[in-house]
């Protein structure tokens, strides 16, 4: 692309540009819309809606809470909700077998969901931590979480996922071979046109930890099996990006329609670098640790909440993102609509 030359000063003044609201707008170079926007939320199995301490302002929904949620998105103009349960610790064991009873609390809420707004696309996390007792994200073998063990699992409920209704399966657990074994049992199965969002390059990352919580997943180093302390023989180094794309790369080979990275802000080198180099609509996570920052800073009254929301979420578009899995679409779909 050849680009015109610059003008020296002051012939070129590049505050004309920015000198009122409606060349702001007129020039801007990014737009973000609700559109732009997969609402995260998260589920449980009693009733009504459940605040989580570190996440300010948001509450885990009860099935028909989840319904309600996505009517909401429809009136909003999100185009899809991502959901993750909260499962009671007594259904808990350390396969994490709850997360493949068809009856279960994941798809009950996405045939709710369907019924109540079948428009509204539902995304489900196909990872076992919400399900184990240890809290880790697949089987765990002789102190190791073992990779092929897992996928079997992981298979097994992500056919569930989509006999129920769910429309992107989002495996989250970064086995190596998943999405593979995915697709095959879709495909098998007929389900020739369930999505696959895979989580391609998921880090081992500190901001993790309100999601936690908020999914009552179980303490790693602890408990009666064992348990390593830590993701990070799974989940990817944050000092590494050339792996990132080699991890993209292995994921579309085996049949991802989209790729995501988590988390969202500290990645977004690796967002452009993805999307320079293959393509393909791709997807970031603005994940609970950094909804709790911005939210604890707004309460502090360190920043102006309305302006660090959008502000954030025009990044990951200005980065290359297709859109941003956000617990911020309600609110950020309000502002953009007013």
């Amino acid at each position: 692309m050849t680009k015109a030359p610059l003008a020296p000063y002051p012939a070129l003044r590049l505050r004309r540009l920015r000198q009122a609201d409606w060349i702001r707008r007129l020039v801007r170079e990014t737009t973000l819309t609700p559109a732009d926007f997969i609402w995260s939320g998260v589920i449980h199995d009693g009733g009504g809606r459940v605040p989580v301490p570190s996440m300010p302002g948001f509450e885990r929904w009860s099935v028909a809470e989840a319904a309600k949620a996505a009517r909401e998105a429809k009136a909003l103009g999100i185009p899809a909700i991502a959901i993750f349960p909260n499962i009671d610790a007594e259904k808990k064991d350390p396969r994490g077998l709850v997360s493949i009873d068809p009856d279960g609390l994941v798809c009950r809420a996405v045939r709710a969901m369907k019924d109540a707004a079948p428009e509204v696309g539902v995304m489900c996390d196909v990872a076992l931590d919400p399900f184990t007792e240890h809290g880790h994200d697949g089987v765990i073998e002789h102190g190791r979480i073992a990779n092929d063990a897992t996928v079997e699992v992981l298979v097994q409920q992500g056919l569930v996922q989509a006999r129920a209704g769910c429309d992107i399966l989002a495996p989250s657990d970064m086995m190596d071979g998943r999405v593979g074994a995915l697709r095959a049992a879709l495909e098998a199965d007929g389900f020739h046109d369930t999505m696959i969002m895979s989580y391609a390059a998921k880090y081992a990352s500190a901001f993790y930890g309100p999601y936690r919580e908020a999914i009552g997943s179980g303490k790693l180093g602890t408990g009666s099996v064992d348990n390593p302390a830590d993701k990070k023989t799974y989940q990817m180094d944050p000092a590494n990006t050339d792996e990132a794309l080699r991890e993209v790369a292995l994921d579309i080979a085996e049949g991802a329609d989209m790729v995501m990275v988590k988390p969202g802000l500290p990645y977004l080198d690796i967002v452009r670098r993805v999307v320079e180099t293959f393509a393909l609509p791709t997807f970031a996570f603005q994940v609970s640790g950094e909804y709790a920052m911005i939210k604890a800073a707004a309460q502090n009254g360190w920043l102006d909440e309305e302006r660090a929301i959008l502000e954030s979420l025009t990044a990951f578009k200005r980065a290359g993102c297709a859109g941003v899995i956000t617990y911020f679409a309600p609110v950020a779909a309000r502002m953009l609509g007013a």
